[in-house]
């Protein structure tokens, strides 16, 4: 597997976020959104990407979105390895004596893996059946 830093396209975006079933968005509004992005990471398998993961943020507050992998490259350690980097990024970025703020939003049922690389999970009262839960580190 090859992990490439801020390579994610729209062709490639758009293709993943269909692989696992979630919508996506108009073509110029993804792409904009791709190009504030303030890091993306890609998992490359035979020159094809089959992973990614985008973080969003300011400098104080870091939001990891868009994590998908291929369904057939799923439970191999990618997602993994692509929210190792993420984090990394951020603590690359936070200056000695500061601190940081990572949050995402897990969909329903996928809790215990971000759990497992040091997430917690903030009780809220939407989170319904079905519901995506925010988890912060």
């Amino acid at each position: 597997m090859n992990y490439k830093e801020n390579a994610l396209c729209y062709d490639d975006y758009r293709r993943l976020r269909e692989s696992v079933g979630w919508h996506n968005y108009a073509r110029a509004q993804t792409e904009n959104a791709l190009s504030r992005s303030l890091y993306t990471v890609v998992a490359e398998d035979a020159n094809q990407v089959v992973g990614m993961g985008r973080l969003i943020g300011d400098g104080l507050y870091y939001l990891i979105i868009d994590i998908v992998v291929q369904p057939d490259y799923q439970q191999k350690g990618i997602g993994s390895k692509m929210i190792d980097m993420l984090v990394n990024f951020v603590d690359k970025e936070t200056p000695v004596g500061g601190r940081s703020s990572i949050q995402l939003i897990a969909v329903k049922g996928k809790e215990p893996f971000y759990e497992k690389k040091g997430f917690k999970i903030i009780p809220h009262e939407f989170c319904g059946p079905g519901m995506r839960k925010i988890i912060c580190k």
